[in-house]
């Protein structure tokens, strides 16, 4: 059963080595071609000799295919993998830096808010690249597995635009479900229902999971065929550790009714009640984790992660190779995916597809967050009904600034694009109309070089920043740091605990990371 699978965006060592690993620990698959591919040389020859290294250890007739065409890794592969971060670290702290300037605190900036449609901005043509590739090299009906945030804006590219059936794939849901399980472990005993030492896997709550990507709702939860949606705000509330790091999420569930799939920070972001003023963000966070509301916290890790990697590289290279077993298989879908796919053994997991009617009260053609069922026939996802229409409520303004960045991005914009940040959710919440639309433009300007699309629209937005100064009419900027923003360690200073560095430097899922 030799396959072919292209990995665009290889440079990213936690996805990339993660997902061949999970991949080559299924017996069928042992002898897949990798095709890696990424616009650095340096960091495509880093991750390819560990990944060779890994292969060799573990016996398997695997291989490796690197290079920076792009169109030569593509070509015949059965399926592509998507894992970029277009504009690199250096982009992705103007997401969390200048709308900072504007009031906006952001603890992640990749989905929604400024920072995520930002960030749509510059990945959707490229995605659009790869799709075109995709058709004309890859092998027919390849299947693109999409990581890349921010997930629905660039799937709803992909399968509109792009032409390219298009799955996104984030492991929120399993994250969440996860603390579900934890909540009714301790209730559970508690109760006397399990013993002492007894423990509950999530595999034995059964779960539906709707939304939309990072907000998806737990509209299903049954436990020994017990519905625990009523009880869930006391089970939450009885945890041990969820009233500190959760306030947001829990708080949402006592108002909703239903529990979120995404963290405390994430959460906060998308809405528009939590982040507003800067003086308040401090009652609904815990610094304990970055995940749970640290200012610019996923930009921290992330560059701490990849500083680390580049220097301790070395020490990566002479480290053991890992085991491929089933014990050590991730979480993540794209493996359980391609097995189901090639091998007809059955898969279950939440993906992000288009809106066929699949949620009702949902328009059609966005990107949804469902359950979904995989085997030799394809991806098969079924009917969820309408959500909660708390739930509904707020996807549904999601879906239109999504619909709108999208759009932006696709086109060039720049008044669809400000239209987008003036009704995102925070946006709104923080700024003015006048504010909004100067931020736009700053940030426009500053990411020039990763916005093709707007190339003849960046002069006329600096002139209007420039024009601004003069007549002074120019926005009052903010010279802060947010509510919560801790120092980047720098290499020396990760030193002192090498194994925590190596840990966040290898981690596709950083929402795991603490602050130490």
């Amino acid at each position: 059963m030799s396959i072919k699978i292209a990995m665009v965006g290889a440079g990213s060592i936690g996805f990339t080595r993660r997902l061949l690993a999970d991949i080559l620990t299924v017996p069928e698959l042992s002898d897949t071609t990798f095709g890696l591919t990424d616009i650095s040389q340096t960091n495509l020859d880093m991750v390819a000799a560990l990944c060779e290294s890994d292969i060799a250890a573990n016996g398997l007739p695997a291989r490796i295919e690197a290079s920076t065409d792009r169109r030569r890794t593509i070509a015949e592969a059965d399926y592509v993998i998507c894992t970029i971060r277009q504009g690199g670290l250096e982009a992705f702290q103007t997401d969390i830096d200048i709308p900072l300037m504007y009031g906006i605190d952001q603890c992640v900036g990749d989905t929604l808010c400024a920072g995520g449609i930002m960030y749509a901005q510059r990945t959707i043509p490229v995605l659009l690249d790869f799709c075109r590739d995709i058709k004309e090299t890859a092998k027919p009906g390849a299947l693109f597995l999409n990581y890349s945030n921010p997930m629905a804006m660039n799937t709803w590219a992909c399968n509109k635009y792009g032409g390219v059936n298009t799955v996104g794939l984030c492991h929120g849901v399993q994250g969440a479900h996860w603390q579900i399980a934890s909540c009714i472990e301790h209730w559970a005993r508690r109760e006397g229902m399990i013993g002492p030492d007894e423990k509950v896997h999530r595999r034995e709550v059964d779960v539906v999971a709707a939304g939309i990507n990072h907000q998806t709702w737990f509209i299903r939860v049954y436990w020994r065929g017990i519905d625990l949606i009523p009880k869930l705000l006391e089970l939450f509330e009885a945890h041990p550790e969820f009233p500190r790091t959760e306030k947001v999420r829990i708080d949402v569930l006592k108002r909703f009714g239903y529990y979120s799939t995404e963290s405390n920070g994430h959460l906060s972001e998308y809405l528009p009640w939590y982040r507003k003023r800067l003086d308040e963000i401090e009652n609904w966070i815990d610094l304990s984790s970055w995940i749970n509301g640290e200012t610019g916290g996923y930009l921290r890790v992330c560059t701490e992660g990849r500083h680390w990697f580049e220097t301790d590289y070395p020490n990566w290279v002479k480290a053991e190779p890992p085991k491929f077993t089933a014990e050590r298989r991730s979480e993540e879908h794209g493996s359980y995916i391609i097995e189901a796919l090639e091998t007809g053994r059955v898969y279950r997991g939440h993906f992000n597809v288009v809106n066929r009617g699949n949620i009702t009260n949902l328009p059609d053609g966005c990107i949804i967050e469902i359950p979904g069922y995989v085997d030799k026939t394809g991806v098969n996802m079924p009917v969820v009904g309408d959500l909660p229409l708390a739930c509904a409520a707020t996807c549904s303004a999601s879906v239109r600034v999504q619909e709108m960045g999208m759009e932006a991005a696709v086109h060039g914009d720049m008044t669809l694009l400000k239209q987008a940040m003036l009704h995102d959710p925070l946006v709104g919440a923080v700024c003015n109309p006048e504010e909004v639309w100067q931020m736009t433009d700053h940030m426009v300007v500053s990411q020039a070089q990763w916005l093709p699309q707007y190339a003849s629209k960046i002069g006329t937005a600096q002139s209007r920043l420039d024009a601004a100064v003069v007549d002074g009419s120019r926005v009052r900027l903010l010279e802060t740091q947010g509510a919560a923003r801790l120092h980047t360690k720098s290499v020396d200073e990760m030193l002192a605990d090498r194994e925590s560095a190596s840990a966040n430097a290898q981690a596709a899922d950083k929402g795991k990371m603490t602050k130490s």
